[in-house]
């Protein structure tokens, strides 16, 4: 099963993109979850920052977003979820 990455607004985005790049490699995709505007922001950096690590192995990725909702601590929270993953070669 894939692991989901954890963003939150204080997480910071070269060490996630570290590990988006880790998974990419390993796994053929990653998936990144955040709660919050702040937490979304610090997801998008971190794939960016992912596709310029992964660039260096001639990876390119594309992102998909989508939403989600989230039953935390007895109330429903909406997150975005992030799938990253190869591009494929024409």
């Amino acid at each position: 099963m894939l692991p989901v990455l954890k963003v939150s607004a204080r997480s910071a985005p070269r060490a996630v993109a570290g590990a988006v790049a880790h998974s990419v490699r390993q796994q053929g995709t990653a998936q990144l979850v955040a709660i919050g505007p702040e937490a979304v922001n610090q997801a998008v950096k971190a794939i960016v920052l992912a596709r310029g690590y992964l660039a260096t192995d001639g990876i390119d990725v594309v992102m998909v977003p989508a939403f989600t909702r989230l039953q935390l601590s007895n109330e429903e929270r909406t997150a975005m979820v992030f799938t990253v993953r190869p591009r494929e070669k024409k």
